[in-house]
């Protein structure tokens, strides 16, 4: 994956999460981006947005609680789960919208 299309999919993550949720925090850390319903506060991260050599990657704070009919969401961990986007389809085919949805209304 080119750095162009991470730089776009990344812009659109973000451009989705400010309308779902205007007054939620985007801020760098660990690398990549961290979403918070306030400012600064830790136990409010919802979502991160971080990219790698070959996906940028959604991640979910609690997302192991969430509806996937589709299976979409990967990971093992206790609370977390994951999003891999490669190309910009995959932001609509793997329901990006609808799981950004789903963490903001969780936190």
């Amino acid at each position: 994956m080119d750095d162009a299309t991470k730089t776009q999919i990344v812009e659109i993550l973000t451009g989705m999460i400010i309308d779902l949720a205007p007054d939620a925090t985007l801020r760098s850390m660990y690398g990549g981006m961290v979403v918070e319903l306030t400012k600064d506060d830790p136990k409010s991260r919802v979502a991160g947005i971080y990219t790698y050599t070959g996906y940028v990657s959604l991640e979910l704070s609690n997302g192991v609680s969430f509806d996937d009919p589709n299976g979409v969401l990967e990971g093992s961990g206790k609370l977390r789960r994951h999003v891999k986007l490669r190309d910009l389809e995959d932001i609509k085919t793997k329901g990006c919208r609808d799981f950004l949805r789903q963490a903001l209304s969780m936190g």
